[in-house]
């Protein structure tokens, strides 16, 4: 599957266990542009560096695998949740013609933007594998 969208967010990368780390991305996703949408993907292992040449506010094409898995609390209460994960992120070139980038000419060297913290754990104390 793929989406285009632009930056929101960059998270940084959460070692979750001694062998695996993650890193998320936000896309703002507006199909329609009264209902922008802010799309959480997830990128894990070696394929965490795939947002490290992004910048908020850069326009981007998202292809990914949709991923489901099912989750039973200690009381024995399943829910079920989806993952979006991220296999490749292209940046789109600007339509202006100002930035002379062509679409599929490669990876572009660009600095590292500033990190955001987007975890969501606010203080609170949840038993989520993940």
């Amino acid at each position: 599957m793929e989406i285009r969208g632009k930056v929101h967010e960059i998270g940084d990368v959460q070692q979750v266990t001694d062998t695996f780390k993650k890193r998320d991305l936000i896309v703002q996703y507006a199909e329609n542009p009264q209902f922008v949408e802010y799309i959480r993907f997830e990128a894990t292992q070696d394929r965490t560096s795939l947002f490290d040449n992004l910048n908020i506010g850069d326009e981007v094409e998202v292809s990914f695998n949709l991923r489901g898995r099912p989750w039973t609390n200690k009381d024995g209460v399943t829910s079920y949740f989806n993952s979006l994960v991220a296999w490749r992120v292209a940046k789109v070139a600007a339509t202006s013609g100002t930035s002379g980038a062509q679409p599929g000419t490669g990876p572009q060297s660009f600095d590292a933007p500033p990190t955001v913290d987007i975890t969501a754990d606010n203080g609170k104390d949840d038993d989520l594998p993940f």
